[in-house]
């Protein structure tokens, strides 16, 4: 049986619409390299793109030894360990306990709930308190900003519970303040008993976790350095000096905190900068009170000679650009989340890689700030640090279907029209 010309064409036209509906977009576009997606959002084939900048090698502590129970150095910008020794070992912290207390404070301050000019009252309990003073006196209404200088420049015990309690009212719950706060940042192996650091059952620290608090401080609160390098204080007729020596050696010194008390013996956490470079200092259990600064500086300036801390990253580096599809936009860069710093021996600046891991396209919408790469930064062959890469504008998704979509609409309608059109002459030859 001969089959009639407009049926032919209709089944073909159907065959062709079927085939156009159920083929996915993507077909029609360039194939890319199937890989295994970094998220859960619409990122498609990962490319690597290999780029040579600067690349480094892990510093070598070599013969460098600290006349301390405890010491080491951090980058301050990195995080990266540049030396250490016995840095887990757990020493009572001294009055290195006061940063954390002047941490609780400029976070008060901060968050609008502590004012510079705000008038503190003396309770009898921080009158009392033994060891290095402010010396304030008991009903005495003082200054916020007279009590952290009484705190960073003087070291005085009383001046820390003047300040806990107007905070929390007592010390007892500052100092579970403080605790949470230590856990939030890190410190993993610490525990605190008072705001001052007189001796206390299990008030211990690390050298390792100071370099982390210090960090976190200096970053969270730059404005606290001008209180650390300041070299004398006078509060009532009574003029004291900062004890940290290192701030008189014109060496970049500008903080942080001495501390003794017998059972650990003397501490000095020192922070310093230099042609855009920070080192933080830890040394703990020290026999002679000089020895803290001699140690801390040796370590400062092995820090310096030895090492450059380089921006790999950029914040405001392009990356890309990439495809998006189905959007009224037809291409994205990608902007890093933050800067990507490393630190390098010196002599070994040419030796950093980077590796973005770019999507070979996204699918609209797409939202300003959100994740759509990373970028790898690699240290002789090894990660060291991962940026996110962000999208760097919003997208809409376009109104405009794609041209397989309209190719079946198109097939569809023009399917519709021929077998109405077959029917219409069909009808009319029966009743002929």
């Amino acid at each position: 049986m001969k089959i009639p010309f407009f049926q032919k064409l209709s089944i073909w036209i159907l065959f062709l619409s079927i085939l156009l509906i159920l083929t996915p977009a993507e077909t029609f576009s360039k194939p890319s390299k199937p890989s295994k997606p970094k998220s859960s959002l619409s990122v498609h084939p990962i490319k690597k793109k290999p780029i040579t900048q600067e690349k480094e090698s892990p510093g070598q502590q070599g013969v460098l030894q600290c006349n301390a129970r405890s010491a080491l150095l951090m980058d301050a910008l990195t995080g990266e360990i540049l030396f250490e020794q016995n840095p887990n070992e757990k020493i009572p912290p001294a009055s290195f306990v006061k940063i954390l207390t002047l941490y609780l404070v400029f976070d008060a301050m901060k968050g609008g709930q502590l004012k510079m000019d705000e008038l503190v009252t003396v309770s009898e309990k921080a009158w009392r308190t033994q060891g290095s003073k402010m010396f304030i006196e008991v009903g005495a209404r003082v200054k916020v900003e007279d009590l952290i200088k009484g705190v960073a420049v003087a070291s005085g015990n009383d001046a820390c519970i003047a300040l806990a309690e107007h905070l929390a009212g007592s010390e007892e719950v500052f100092v579970s303040k403080m605790n949470e706060k230590a856990r939030l940042i890190g410190m993993k192996d610490s525990y605190f008993r008072n705001s001052h650091g007189l001796p206390a059952e299990g008030q211990v620290t690390t050298a390792m976790d100071m370099a982390i608090l210090a960090k976190r401080y200096i970053e969270d609160h730059p404005e606290a350095l001008t209180f650390h390098s300041t070299t004398e204080f006078e509060y009532n007729g009574i003029r004291q000096g900062n004890r940290n020596t290192l701030l008189q050696k014109n060496i970049g010194v500008d903080g942080l905190k001495t501390g003794h008390i017998e059972e650990s013996g003397y501490h000095l956490l020192a922070t310093a900068r230099r042609d855009g470079q920070r080192m933080i200092a830890v040394i703990m259990g020290c026999d002679r009170v000089s020895q803290r600064a001699q140690e801390a500086q040796k370590l400062l300036e092995y820090g310096f000679k030895n090492f450059s801390t380089l921006v790999a990253i950029k914040k405001d580096q392009p990356f890309g650009p990439i495809k998006v599809r189905r959007g009224k936009i037809k291409q994205l860069t990608l902007l890093p989340q933050e800067e990507g710093r490393v630190t390098v021996m010196k002599g070994r600046e040419n030796s950093i890689t980077i590796v973005p891991e770019l999507p070979s396209y996204v699918v609209a919408p797409v939202q300003k700030g959100q994740i759509l790469g990373k970028a790898l930064i690699q240290k002789d062959g090894r990660e060291v640090k991962r940026i996110n890469l962000l999208a760097s504008s919003d997208i809409e998704k376009s109104l405009l279907f794609s041209w397989p979509i309209l190719g079946a609409i198109g097939g569809g309608a023009i399917l519709i029209l021929v077998v109405g059109f077959w029917w219409f002459r069909r009808t009319r030859r029966r009743k002929v």
